[in-house]
């Protein structure tokens, strides 16, 4: 191969490289380099749908005196983010030999609210308490997630005086591929190619699109192209940037770690799998040289010069005896020689 033709087809491979922008327990923000869109792209959609979490699955309601139904109780239940930060302690139901559900595959949790003063009574999500058994004991997994700036979570419901609202809730192990109450961020940012140097969108403007769209805060992290310069044909994006906002099941490092850690058992299923071909077309290729090596005389194999007009594979040789069965025989040997006539008063049976 020249080099001097060849020279725009080499590239010069280099390591993956994160660099953290910004980082807390609701959002991290950092810059992918050196990787291929695809890959970039893979690792987004990973942490948003492949994350597992534990969420509120299904909800036994035993007293509901408010205005609100159960079926809408039921999905706001199943909304409200649990912490999930060891989710890995818990089995998925689906792959659990329980029944229904047990305490390796789901948490129980209890909401057992009755209003008794004047003013009405606002439900929270701290109000759900979890029923403990030694699997989930000293785990983080299970308790309603709040933050800081709103110490009592979210808002279920509200009561009247005298209303009651006690119900079971049982949470289970999932990924926001299968429902969104499973979803670990609330919100991922991607973004490549901030002033767009490789045209790979188009700006709706109505006279000027400098000034229509403002400048982002990727924009400060790389060179303002010039207008006079040439476009790069063989140019690709290998610089991301990806935010992270997480939604309180796990902390926003976590999802960035786990999402990482789910892409690379991907790949390795991918090459296991491939591994597995190979295996399995050797084996097919050790068999076919083992019946072309003549390891096939035992269905009725015979060598060319037995085969008739040059037929390898010629007719087995079976004795006469071995095909039919003779009850009654003028000699004492029970097989004698089978009867094919088509006269049944014979003596022969089979």
């Amino acid at each position: 191969m020249s080099s001097s033709l060849n020279s725009h087809l080499i590239k010069k491979v280099l390591d993956p490289e994160i660099k953290f922008k910004e980082a807390t327990s609701e959002y991290v923000d950092f810059t992918l380099s050196n990787v291929d869109l695809s890959l970039a792209n893979s690792l987004r959609r990973v942490m948003i749908s492949e994350i597992p979490t534990l969420a509120i699955d299904s909800v036994e309601v035993e007293k509901n005196t408010t205005v609100l139904a159960d079926e809408f109780l039921a999905h706001r239940l199943g909304l409200i983010p649990l912490e999930s930060y060891d989710i890995d302690k818990l089995r998925y139901n689906r792959e659990c030999t329980c029944d229904n559900y047990c305490n390796r595959c789901s948490v129980t949790l209890i909401l057992n609210v009755i209003a008794t003063e004047d003013s009405s009574k606002s439900v929270y999500s701290r109000d759900l308490t979890i029923v403990q058994n030694d699997h989930i004991k000293n785990l983080k997994l299970g308790n309603p997630a709040v933050s800081n700036d709103v110490p009592e979570g979210i808002l279920i419901c509200k009561l009247r005086k005298g209303q009651e609202l006690t119900v079971k809730c049982i949470a289970k192990k999932g990924i926001s591929k299968e429902h969104a109450k499973w979803d670990s961020a609330a919100a991922i940012e991607f973004e490549y190619d901030p002033w767009n140097k490789l045209n790979h969108t188009d700006y709706w403007y109505e006279t000027d699109a400098k000034v229509e769209w403002p400048i982002g805060k990727n924009h400060r992290d790389e060179i303002e192209p010039n207008e006079d310069d040439k476009f790069d044909y063989q140019a690709e994006p290998t610089v991301f940037y990806i935010g992270v906002e997480s939604a309180k099941s796990l902390p926003a490092n976590q999802i960035v770690i786990r999402g990482i850690d789910m892409l690379r058992q991907k790949v390795d299923g991918i090459y296991q799998e491939l591994e597995n071909m190979d295996r399995g077309l050797d084996l097919e290729e050790d068999l076919n040289n083992n019946i072309n090596n003549g390891l096939g005389m035992d269905i009725g194999y015979q060598d060319e010069n037995l085969g008739e007009e040059g037929d390898a594979y010629g007719m087995p040789n079976f004795a006469e005896q071995d095909i039919g069965y003779n009850e009654a025989s003028n000699n004492n040997d029970d097989y004698g020689e089978a009867n094919f006539s088509d006269d049944d008063e014979g003596d022969a049976a089979w």
